[in-house]
């Protein structure tokens, strides 16, 4: 894609270390669909996974998430997910590879990547690093180098990131 006037060099980066079978990550999901739409490419909004002990199946849903990332529709994936939570909580890794073949994604790639965990680096590599910088639930936002944790609250968590993601893009200039 060209470069224009409106498009910075280095987007701000924006890290949401999520889960998905966590029902705060789903509220969280208008926040990243208004951040998504106000800054559109000036940001790079990254899911980080964070899987929680407490849910059975936010490990097998982070990597289904990492397949279909594979497949180009990580985030329509993501917010199918998230949006039925309680279905997750019900059928665990069915409920996945349906979701997927929902979505016209090859389900049966998802099915596979769940049986040879060809994704389990990615994400006990993001589980591990936000252990390492302090992410103790979800959703955390991480910013200009600043971490947000919205797992207690998010009240006002959105003004706050838009706040950081507007003193790095007038800095950027």
């Amino acid at each position: 894609m060209p470069m224009t006037d409106s498009t910075p060099a280095h987007p701000v980066v924006l890290d949401v270390w999520c889960e998905l079978q966590c029902p705060d990550c789903r509220t969280a999901l208008d926040d990243v669909r208004a951040l998504r739409a106000r800054y559109g490419d000036r940001v790079e909004l990254r899911l980080r996974h964070f899987p929680l002990e407490k849910h059975k199946h936010s490990f097998a849903a982070a990597q289904a998430a990492e397949e279909a990332f594979a497949q180009g529709k990580g985030w329509p994936y993501v917010e199918a997910v998230l949006g039925r939570v309680e279905e997750l909580d019900r059928a665990g890794e069915p409920f996945l590879v349906a979701s997927a073949r929902e979505l016209g994604l090859v389900a049966e790639e998802v099915d596979t990547a769940l049986v040879d965990g060809r994704h389990i680096l990615i994400v006990d590599a993001d589980q591990a690093e936000g252990k390492a910088i302090g992410v103790t639930g979800t959703p955390t936002y991480v910013v200009g180098g600043e971490r947000l944790d919205g797992g207690k609250s998010q009240d006002g968590l959105r003004e706050r990131v838009e706040k950081i993601i507007d003193g790095l893009l007038d800095a950027e200039g």
